[in-house]
């Protein structure tokens, strides 16, 4: 009976598998806010292009777009 209850209290004090979950957590947060933040900027740089294109207007060329 006394082997059960060290387990027991082993297995209460043993906090590697709720650290592996934390990290795994803050691992899921950080990509979540890179993809973001990625999609974010290319939004914008995709607008500052189209921006930078209608300023400038085409080339001249026959059948020339931005």
């Amino acid at each position: 009976m006394t082997r059960l209850i060290d387990v027991a209290r082993q297995f209460q004090a043993d906090e590697n598998g709720a650290a592996m979950v934390e990290y795994s957590i803050l691992i899921g947060i950080i990509a979540a806010a890179s993809i973001v933040a990625i999609i974010a900027i290319g939004g914008w740089v995709g607008s500052q292009f189209t921006g930078l294109c209608a300023k400038l207007g085409t080339n001249g060329a026959p059948g020339s777009t931005c």
